[in-house]
């Protein structure tokens, strides 16, 4: 077996592995890279293998960053089956064309305000590209064993973090590898924990808060207290949140400060016609986390839910104090820019981060202290203010990595921790390595190993 890892190296983006069998090449997510200049740019090279010679492609689940490249490697060659579980399809059907419909978007307000140094500027995939991929989607059912070839098998796993969010393991021979995906915290207030894993004799292992510890604070505290101020000086409070699972969890928050009266009566808005249809989805598999059907169905009754462009373009118009939820949840792009664009520069109103920033986005930015951005072309100031949620992260800690890897009954030859800025990475072999006493790399982009 080889295994080469083209992205989420030194970076949270981009998660992408090749890996090689005898007879087989498979690709492990295939997610777009975000943030950094040097990072997107990625996303525009030629793929460092023709797409056509693999054979298949498995998604741990249905962020962009795991799967929001599968359109561009679709529109150069690729026509292998794309395997996933139930939910991540479903979520898919909703992510991917709206991505496409972005990046059209985008390109579109490039040539339009003349901020792009290529003319025209062109999407990187469309809304039609996008629908083509889901054409190749087979969906598995999780903890069943599913041949690869005449050696090799793949059963998907249950990791928490969000829903239809899987480890793939798969079995070689007698090898186990095991890719952890995005690995979901123990007590998490909606998802289900991430299943015990025992066995691996290779581990791709995340890192985002490698080096961090989630504050022990209650969000519904943080919340309740943010918004209370914001309202009583008249402003505006807006969430970016990501569409799929992150809007879901606040409008639970939302439901539960409203139903024991701990936040002012606000209009609260869901801007986001791709949070809505995977609020949907949330209900529809209920049983897949800890909120059971009729309490979902009331959690998700407590926005108004926001449809068109026009609905949208006059909540920044309203002058009363209002709650907007709205994607994307890094402030790349999406409605909740021209939010940003209205009340950013209000020093009565709060921008309240709930989830990662990764590094060159514009959320990053703000949450590192910079008060100008520039949006659609234009520069605006930060006078609002800014509000991070340290215990909203649906990404375990370092505490919850070493606990979940406690549990392994033997230990593996050898852990890649990926999926980390380079601190948190590092920051994360050196503990791994300190309590199990396990050989693990930090591996580069492109790096290449035979198992």
């Amino acid at each position: 077996m080889q295994l080469t890892f083209l992205g989420a190296t030194n970076t949270v983006t981009g998660s992408k592995f090749l890996l090689k069998l005898d007879n087989k090449t498979i690709l492990i997510d295939c997610g777009l890279f975000q943030g950094l200049k040097e990072l997107r740019l990625r996303n525009w090279v030629k793929f460092p293998i023709d797409p056509k010679t693999i054979d298949i492609v498995i998604l741990t689940h249905a962020h962009i960053d795991h799967s929001g490249y599968l359109p561009v490697l679709m529109k150069n060659g690729f026509r292998g089956k794309v395997y996933c579980s139930h939910a991540t399809r479903d979520l898919c059907a909703v992510l991917l064309p709206d991505s496409g419909f972005l990046q059209e978007e985008e390109a579109k307000n490039a040539n339009k305000y003349g901020y792009s140094k290529h003319q025209p500027a062109i999407p990187l995939y469309t809304r039609a590209d996008a629908e083509r991929t889901l054409e190749l989607f087979h969906p598995l059912e999780f903890r069943k064993k599913y041949k690869l070839d005449d050696e090799a098998s793949v059963s998907l796993i249950p990791a928490g973090h969000i829903l239809g969010a899987t480890f793939v393991q798969i079995k070689n021979y007698n090898e186990t590898l095991l890719f952890s995906g995005d690995l979901g915290r123990p007590n998490d207030i909606v998802m289900h924990p991430p299943s015990i894993m025992q066995e691996a004799d290779y581990l791709v292992l995340e890192s985002t808060y490698g080096n961090r510890l989630h504050a022990k604070v209650d969000p519904l505290i943080q919340l309740a207290e943010v918004i209370t101020r914001t309202v009583e000086r008249g402003g505006t409070i807006v969430i970016p949140a990501f569409a799929v699972g992150r809007a879901q969890h606040m409008l639970y928050l939302m439901y539960l400060l409203k139903k024991s009266n701990r936040i002012p009566s606000v209009p609260i808005y869901l801007d986001s016609p791709m949070a809505k249809d995977a609020t949907d989805i949330f209900m529809k598999y209920s049983s897949q986390h800890r909120l059971d059907a009729e309490l979902s169905k009331k959690v998700c009754e407590v926005a108004t839910y926001i449809n068109s462009k026009q609905e949208s373009q006059l909540l920044d118009k309203e002058v009363f104090s209002k709650i907007i939820i709205s994607a994307s949840g890094m402030l790349e792009g999406g409605r909740v820019l021209h939010h940003i664009k209205t009340f950013a520069s209000d020093e009565r109103s709060t921008i309240v981060f709930t989830g990662y920033q990764a590094a060159g986005t514009r959320g990053a930015d703000i949450i590192r202290g910079k008060r100008q951005l520039k949006v659609f072309g234009e520069s605006i100031e930060v006078n609002a203010e800014v509000s991070v949620l340290s215990n909203m992260s649906a990404h375990a800690d370092y505490e919850e990595i070493l606990e979940w890897l406690s549990h392994f009954n033997h230990h593996p030859k050898k852990v890649f921790i990926t999926h980390g800025e380079p601190e948190a990475a590092l920051s994360l072999k050196e503990k791994i390595e300190e309590r199990f006493h396990w050989t693990c790399v930090v591996p580069d982009y492109m790096y290449t190993e035979t198992l």
